[in-house]
């Protein structure tokens, strides 16, 4: 559910997902940026109605530890006209403790009277495509009863997640196909779980997660495609950077995949961003790093000979310029969307000091690293 022009994402969840987004935000800064940004949590009471949400948003956005130019350009949005937020039913699901006895939910809601309140991460966009991978291949927590351990075993060894660490959950693609009728009313096609489950197998995967991005019925060509892969490869690095740095686990958590669909957008706001980056720090740059005239700065994102490419710091110089430069680009939170890449679902996660890296989780970081470099190719 979102509020106000939909910037804000309100996700109910259990009060340990709120300690982990807090956990994180306090004491794992290099972790919490992989996460959408986090405002606060909300209190679901009995009875809350649309007008009493809206309501308490401000008062959580203007609390909340964030950079103060997101916090207004936030703030900018809440006078816009609200949308109806949809409020949870209370699930009926009956709880089960005999350690073996699993009931599913097939409305997927969860018994809970609290919500994180977060950035929409498909916000900003005129045609956003997301894709959801599932990550990891044990995807039941300690807690977990045997009945929902087989299965989720079961789900793991017939799919994706046993090679590769991870499967596809699910995409939307705008104009992802020729043929009308499968499109919905917004041009998007929709590849729900079990396309990612029963279709989307060890042989054919590198050609289905390329139906995400290359997509001339959009008008994105091999070029922006490859652009787009590119990106995606050199964050799901740095996500991969972070994870072999901290002392996690995190059971059916994802990587949330957002770009901009629409090719025209998608190039227009590439040169968009990259020009007013260069501009903007073009002396501080040439300042900092003295010799080197051709340092180029694009958000993460570029129209030159290094596309596809990975960017990681060669030194200490080098991190020391790159953070002088991510200050700078503080400027244009304003500037169209490009790409997202953000780590989601932290419902069954929790911190293990002493007990190293979650492999777990990490092998299908790894794998998507190395798929999207190679669709950059």
């Amino acid at each position: 559910m979102c509020d106000a022009d939909g910037e804000l994402f309100i996700k109910p969840c259990t009060t340990s997902e709120i300690t982990f987004y807090e956990s994180a935000h306090a004491l794992h800064p290099d972790f919490s940026e992989l996460m959408p940004l986090y405002l606060g949590s909300l209190s679901l009471s009995e009875g809350m109605t649309d007008e009493m949400i809206h309501a308490a948003i401000p008062a959580i956005v203007e609390n909340a530890d964030i950079p103060t130019p997101k916090k207004e350009e936030i703030q900018s949005h809440l006078h816009l006209a609200e949308r109806p937020v949809i409020l949870p039913e209370p699930s009926l699901q009956r709880a089960v403790t005999d350690g073996v006895t699993w009931i599913p939910s097939k409305s997927r809601k969860i018994m809970t009277d609290r919500a994180v309140v977060l950035e929409n991460a498909s916000f900003g966009y005129k045609k956003p495509n997301i894709m959801d991978a599932k990550l990891g291949i044990r995807l039941w927590a300690d807690d977990a009863p045997l009945e929902k351990r087989n299965r989720f075993d079961k789900i793991a060894t017939e799919t994706t997640h046993m090679k590769y660490g991870f499967r596809v959950a699910g995409m939307r693609v705008y104009k992802g196909s020729t043929d009308a009728s499968e499109l919905d009313v917004d041009d998007y096609r929709i590849y729900d779980k079990d396309w990612g489950r029963f279709t989307v197998n060890n042989n054919n995967l590198l050609e289905k997660l390329k139906t995400f991005i290359f997509n001339e019925a959009a008008g994105i060509d091999e070029e922006l495609g490859k652009i787009v892969a590119g990106a995606f490869a050199s964050d799901v690095r740095r996500v991969q950077d972070v994870l072999e740095s901290e002392e996690s686990r995190m059971f059916s958590s994802s990587l949330l995949f957002v770009f901009e669909g629409d090719g025209e957008a998608l190039r227009a706001a590439i040169e968009e961003t990259s020009a007013s980056a260069r501009e903007s720090v073009t002396e501080k740059a040439s300042t900092a790093a003295s010799g080197r005239a051709n340092l180029r700065v694009d958000s993460g994102i570029g129209m030159g000979d290094d596309i596809g490419e990975a960017k990681k710091p060669k030194s200490a110089e080098a991190d020391e310029t790159s953070s002088d430069i991510s200050d700078d680009l503080d400027e244009f939170s304003t500037m169209p969307h490009i790409y997202s890449v953000k780590l989601i679902d932290f419902a069954h996660a929790r911190w293990t000091p002493g007990q190293g890296p979650d492999e777990n989780v990490l092998l299908g970081v790894r794998s998507l690293a190395q798929l999207f470099e190679e669709m950059s190719q």
